[in-house]
């Protein structure tokens, strides 16, 4: 009888995690266990393939990649690893390999720890295998963010390099001194800003007066960022973008905050990074010393919020972005009717402008009509908040908290519905794997694939529900956020686009109606930043 020959691909990985279990894990102990291991059962090694320093959650390593390709290519028809953690800590995607992908490629799969070899059939421990290796994966996760988020409360910073006008104590790991040498570009940034000046417009005066970019620093101290600069000319080094003139200006670091977390992994299972909303990111206050006066910096914010692109007209820059169709949600287009003896501004719908009947009604409101309306709106507010300030305080409140009342209850039970079952799942994979022990039961795979797939759809039910509870808790507490403002801008005696953009979210605009005695009344909806509509 022929004996099948097996092109064998040893597979090794280590990440930080992995060390923690010592030397058992290390790459020199896989690779001499592999190597023996492929001796004694007469295996052709064709490669070994190694991911030294990835977690076994991310399946984009690069040697993995190779392996596969070089799968796909028919190079290879055995992959032999440790344990199934060196093969990933992904239950759903390290199974979808095990029990899909290698059969379906005619590949055997050998983890020697776990005694799997597809060559003697099917594993039924392998699932459950999978599924602890994934417990490990999140507990660590967990365990590592958690020592982090003590390190950041205590103001520690720990990004590759110091922000521009920062250098790094050498003596006290985690804390930012000031580096008198590039604090002036920083302080030049903000003034210009300050001053009124637009990210395009210091970014240009940057380059004309060949100010270094913080790349080109970093480059001169540590030699990083060389390739940007290998074979380019001079006029690299100051190459400022709008971008990065953006980012200085909207980074707490130069208040003496730390802020943490503005963006996270999807979950600890992918690396796909998502930028996180404000109410969620970690801010330690006064950890280093400020370069920027907070007076200052949060007069430059108001600045880069309110700023629009200039007009002939100054009237139209206002209501910029704010001014929507209450049917279709397009922005209103801003325009002048100039046929008539006294010429007048107006807003209409963009949508039913652009493509006609059919798609939306004709939505449109007088400038001055809609501006005499959102004054008076606004002019109600202030004063009414300096009358009763506790007033207007539960008025609010109770406006939109009813609603939100009972989405936020609504949403509870479905989370807390959705968290029950993951746990019951969790419960039934442990309890076929006893059933399985006990020969209760001799056949797991299809219940496996049925509740792995039913444990992807809750994790992102979960999420999904978490993150909308998050956002209704931020919700609950804007009023008082609404308050503040309105004291800090008193009553207003005309409209300004700061007043407005920190006031206002959107304003929609109904079609008008008419009565029976032909009287024609129009709708205006004014949602307010922080607490929506209360009018």
């Amino acid at each position: 009888m022929k004996q099948m020959i097996y092109n064998t691909a040893l597979y090794l990985r280590l990440s930080r995690d992995d060390e923690l279990q010592g030397e058992s894990s290390s790459i020199t102990t896989q690779r001499s266990m592999l190597r023996s291991y492929a001796r004694e059962h007469h295996l052709n090694v064709i490669d070994e393939y190694i991911d030294d320093g990835w977690s076994g959650t991310n399946f984009e390593r690069p040697d993995f990649q190779r392996m596969i390709a070089d799968i796909e290519a028919g190079k290879i028809n055995c992959v032999v690893t440790k344990d199934l953690s060196q093969l990933g800590r992904n239950y759903i995607l390290t199974g979808q390999y095990t029990e899909l992908y290698f059969p379906s490629h005619n590949v055997r799969y050998i983890a020697i720890d776990d005694g799997v070899d597809s060559e003697k059939g099917d594993s039924e421990i392998a699932p459950f295998k999978n599924i602890i290796n994934e417990w490990v994966a999140r507990d660590t996760s967990r365990k590592v963010k958690s020592a982090f988020k003590v390190k950041f409360a205590e103001g520690a910073y720990y990004g590759a390099y110091a922000p521009l006008g920062y250098r790094k104590d050498p003596e006290n790991k985690g804390k930012l001194l000031i580096d008198e040498e590039t604090r002036w570009i920083v302080e030049k940034i903000f003034q210009l800003a300050s001053q009124g000046c637009g990210g395009a417009k210091i970014a240009k005066q940057l380059i004309s007066e060949e100010v270094p970019t913080p790349s080109w620093i970093n480059f001169q101290k540590y030699g990083t960022f060389a390739h940007i600069f290998a074979d380019e000319p001079e006029s690299k080094r100051y190459a400022w973008t709008i971008a990065q003139v953006k980012t200085i200006l909207k980074n707490e670091v130069y208040i003496g905050n730390s802020v943490h977390y503005k963006q996270s992994t999807v979950s600890f299972k992918s690396k796909k990074k998502v930028r996180k909303p404000e109410s969620e990111w970690f801010r330690v206050e006064d950890t280093h010393e400020p370069i920027i006066e907070k007076e200052v910096f949060y007069q430059v914010q108001e600045q880069i919020k309110a700023r629009r692109r200039k007009r002939k007209d100054s009237t139209t820059q206002i209501f910029a972005g704010l001014v929507k169709c209450a049917d279709c949600g397009w922005s209103m287009r801003y325009g002048t009717n100039k046929a008539n003896k006294n010429p007048y501004s107006y807003f209409a719908c963009s949508f039913y402008g652009q493509f006609g009947k059919g798609y939306c009604s004709m939505h449109y409101i007088r400038y001055d009509v809609l501006y005499q309306a959102v004054l008076e709106r606004l002019q109600y507010w202030a004063k009414a908040v300096r009358q009763d300030e506790e007033k207007v305080l539960k008025k609010i409140q109770k406006a939109g908290n009813v609603e939100r009342i009972h989405a936020k209850k609504k949403a509870v039970s479905a989370l807390k519905k959705a968290e029950n079952r993951q746990k019951e799942v969790d419960r039934l994979f442990m309890k076929m794997y006893e059933d399985r022990a006990n020969e209760k039961i001799t056949e797991l795979r299809h219940a496996v694939q049925r509740y792995q797939q039913e444990q992807m759809e809750l994790e992102e039910q979960i999420t999904s529900l978490r993150d909308e509870l998050q956002k209704m808790e931020q919700e609950m507490v804007g009023a008082e956020k609404w308050i503040e403002l309105f004291k800090e801008y008193s009553v207003p005696k005309e409209l300004t686009a700061p007043l407005l953009n920190a006031m206002i979210e959107k304003i929609l605009i109904h079609a008008p109606q008419a009565d029976e005695n032909g009287e024609r009344t129009q709708e205006i909806e004014i949602y307010y930043r922080f607490i929506g509509k209360v009018d």
